[in-house]
C-alpha cells in the first residue's frame, strides 16, 4: 500500500464505517485463503477477514494463481454474477464460480482451476 501496510487486523476493523453494506470481494491474488507461514494452524487469512469486515461474499486463491488465467476465471465469473435488471448479486458467486471454471475446463491447467475458492452466501 502506498502508504504503509495494510494488515489483517486494519480490514476486521473495517466492520465500522466507512463500509456501508459491503456485498461481495474477488481476490484473485495468491494464497488468499491461507494463513501465514508463521502461523499455520491460525484460521484468520485475507478472506477471513473480509469476511469479518462485513462482506458476505467472497472468493480467494488457496496457492499461486497463474495471471492470465486469473484474467479468464474473473472475466468468464462476471459474465454469471449479475441478475436479470443487471445489478450484481453475491448470492450468485458460488454458482458464478463453479460455471467460470466448468467453462474454461479444457483452456486451462488442472492445478488452476481448483485455485478460487467461494466463502459466505
Amino acid at each position: 500500500m502506498y502508504d504503509g501496510l495494510l494488515t489483517i487486523t486494519d480490514i476486521i476493523r473495517l466492520q465500522r464505517p466507512p463500509l456501508h453494506n459491503p456485498e461481495f470481494a474477488f481476490l484473485s491474488a495468491c494464497h488468499t485463503t491461507v494463513g501465514h507461514a508463521s502461523s499455520p494452524d491460525e484460521a484468520i487469512h485475507l478472506a477471513a477477514a473480509m469476511q469479518f469486515a462485513g462482506f458476505r461474499s467472497v472468493i480467494g486463491s488457496t496457492w499461486s494463481v497463474d495471471d492470465t488465467v486469473a484474467g479468464q476465471v474473473v472475466s468468464a465469473f462476471y459474465d454469471n454474477m449479475f441478475d436479470g435488471s443487471g445489478g450484481l448479486d453475491c448470492t450468485r458467486a458460488a454458482v458464478a464460480l463453479h460455471k467460470a471454471v466448468k467453462k474454461l475446463r479444457k483452456q486451462i491447467p488442472i492445478e488452476q482451476q481448483i485455485v478460487f475458492i467461494h466463502i459466505g452466501v
